[in-house]
């Protein structure tokens, strides 16, 4: 039996991203069968999913773990049709992204890296997947997610889409639905940096420990058990950390003012109540859908061939 099915991965560096799943950029790889966990089977070798993430990389194709991860994404989707049986062979298409500042520079070296000749095998939950990745197209992040929300930005000029991430922070300026690849860049600013200045800070002064969990908690005003004064701090610096990030915006020239400032990613959702606090940002439109680059990119794939 034969199938051709597309699916997008959005390749982050804090968790890896299709159109329907989530789950932690982060593996192992070993010869002997894991006592437990989420593991698949390739090429003679055990690849167990882990939560302890990989060490942020610009160019995601120096080695192979991320092309493993993909894997395990092409595995999770295909596990959940159930047009997909033992011996069927399929034929993915593979849309992907990268941040718009390395985009023009690393796009072809991204979609070669993901084409490997012949039939792919992977056993995953005593099942054997079988399929070849036939399409590799890479498109720009931040412009994949501002198209899941197309109809509400088409009425503005200027649309400035903020990604805040776990390690970087990158913006894109639209421009009447087009990307403007002159205004783009990509900060080592990420919320990442926030989680380990306040848990190195609250150690020094409180001796306590906090993991990043708790840390989510106290930032977005949910219950917790820590003293008052902990959550006070920890409020403190992320109030701090977000007028510094859309200060070094404003630095650039960026006027968040004028036109919509599209926020994404998973930062941007845990500082939202902050930044519309700011006073620094005109209309802030915020899509709180972690996947939402991955969808973009199955919806620009499917508008480029016709489908």
């Amino acid at each position: 039996m034969y199938l051709e099915r597309t699916i997008a991965v959005d390749h982050g560096n804090r968790n890896m991203k299709t159109e329907n799943l989530v789950f932690t950029s982060g593996l192992t790889v070993s010869e002997k069968q894991p006592p437990f966990g989420d593991y698949m089977i390739y090429e003679g070798k055990y690849y167990a999913l882990t939560g302890q993430r990989i060490p942020y990389q610009k160019d995601k194709t120096k080695d192979e773990r991320f092309f493993y991860l993909t894997l395990f994404a092409i595995v999770k989707e295909l596990e959940r049709d159930k047009e997909v049986s033992e011996g069927t062979v399929v034929q993915v298409n593979l849309p992907v992204g990268l941040p718009p500042k390395h985009y023009g520079s690393l796009y072809r070296q991204f979609e070669t890296y993901f084409k490997r000749d012949g039939i792919q095998t992977v056993l995953y939950r005593r099942k054997r997947y079988c399929f070849y990745i036939r399409d590799v197209v890479a498109y720009p992040q931040d412009y994949a997610a501002a198209m899941t929300i197309f109809s509400r930005l088409k009425e503005y000029v200027r649309v400035m889409v903020i990604d805040l991430g776990g390690f970087t922070l990158d913006y894109l300026m639209l421009r009447n639905g087009q990307p403007d690849l002159g205004i783009c860049d990509s900060l080592d600013n990420g919320v990442i940096k926030l989680y380990n200045s306040i848990a190195s800070r609250i150690s020094a002064e409180y001796d306590v420990l906090l993991e990043e969990t708790d840390m989510d908690q106290m930032i977005q005003g949910k219950d917790t058990d820590y003293d008052q004064a902990v959550v006070k701090t920890v409020q403190e610096m992320a109030r701090t950390f977000t007028e510094d990030f859309l200060g070094s915006l404003r630095e650039r020239d960026i006027d968040l003012k004028s036109g919509a400032a599209v926020f994404v990613g998973g930062g941007a959702m845990l500082l939202e109540s902050y930044i519309r606090q700011s006073g620094r940002v005109g209309r802030a439109i915020f899509i709180p859908d972690l996947q939402a680059n991955a969808k973009g990119y199955g919806i620009l794939y499917r508008l480029q061939k016709g489908r």
